[in-house]
């Protein structure tokens, strides 16, 4: 029996509804009875209620954790996990989120669990595309990575997170370690499949999971933003750090609140696409690109994928997608 945690937000729901689509009857987990239990009768499937601080894992042998943002709740459920001896997966794409869950690596070998952060778009098609691209180039010292979505939107629970990092700026990864650089630091134009695109350096989990995967010292995430709003953002860039003030932080998360995911239609006409680019000491350069479903249909598939995979293996230790499942695990989501 494997679990959903926080299975009435946005994602979890989907993620529902693709689990019972593919044979499964999760457990529907949450906080909040009256919903985890209307969903749970809708899909017909078990449910429990309780605090992520206080988690009931029996009988359970895998958790997908998608009850957000994960810096304030990954590290209970994961000691939970380590504690009762339960894989542990998730959906974050939050950089500390995976820094944290790499460094219980040995103590899940030891439980004889996986802990697999990050295993809906953010991040396994750009943590594919990246072991893809140093297959190519083993000596490969930097890696560009951009993502560019065609259409669709972000979840009220995307968007909380994204309120809650943007007053701490971006991130890069140079010469090994992670560097903390301005919002809006760098800007490029990509050649995305459907055409050149301005793109701007965001702190994307990849900045920790690619360096995992593949090694790379220096990396770097891109994605899409019109060319008006980055020029609005750089414009604004000395105000971002008032996100950190807890009055101006309360005021923007319930602001959020009011705000509603893509909708099935949107969701459906919509596509990501993916360029990623490698280049070593000799100026040696490689490049590829990829088109997968849109953000939150692909989490869905992939999250679903994943406890598949991982049950019917003998994973351990703090994984990225591509170092469990391979580089072409992108490739089996999206047929």
């Amino acid at each position: 029996m494997w679990m959903i945690y926080g299975a009435y937000g946005y994602t979890g729901v989907l993620i529902a509804r693709e689990a019972v689509r593919r044979g499964h009857r999760p457990i529907l987990a949450g906080r909040n009875r009256e919903k985890t239990e209307a969903l749970a009768r809708e899909l017909e499937c078990p449910s429990r209620v309780f605090e992520v601080e206080q988690p009931d894992l029996s009988g359970v042998k895998l958790v997908v954790h998608c009850a957000g943002p994960f810096i304030h709740t990954s590290k209970p459920m994961v000691r939970a996990c380590l504690e009762a001896g339960v894989h542990y997966l998730d959906i974050t794409g939050e950089i500390a989120v995976f820094e944290s869950v790499f460094k219980r690596d040995a103590d899940a070998k030891q439980r004889g669990i996986a802990l697999l952060p990050g295993v809906g778009f953010d991040v396994v098609p750009t943590d594919c595309l990246a072991a893809k691209l140093h297959a190519r180039m083993p000596d490969a010292n930097e890696l560009w990575l951009a993502f560019y979505s065609r259409g669709g939107g972000t979840s009220r629970g995307t968007l909380k997170t994204m309120i809650e990092g943007a007053g701490w700026g971006g991130a890069i990864r140079k010469d090994g370690r992670i560097t903390r650089v301005p919002q809006v630091w760098d800007v490029q134009e990509i050649p995305f499949p459907s055409g050149t695109r301005a793109a701007m350096t965001i702190p994307w989990g990849d900045i920790s999971t690619a360096y995992r995967t593949t090694g790379i010292p220096n990396i770097r995430v891109y994605s899409v933003q019109p060319r008006r709003a980055l020029r609005r953002m750089r414009r604004l860039r000395p105000l971002f750090p008032l996100l950190r003030l807890g009055l101006v932080q309360k005021i923007a998360q319930k602001i959020a609140d009011r705000h509603q995911g893509p909708s099935d239609e949107q969701r459906a006409r919509s596509t990501t696409e993916l360029w990623g680019r490698v280049t070593n000491a000799k100026g040696d350069v490689e490049t590829m690109t990829m088109i997968v479903a849109e953000g939150y249909t692909f989490t869905a598939k992939s999250a679903v994928a994943a406890v598949e995979r991982v049950l019917a293996s003998t994973l351990s230790g703090a994984l990225t997608p591509a170092t469990a499942f391979g580089s072409g695990f992108v490739d089996e989501v999206s047929r």
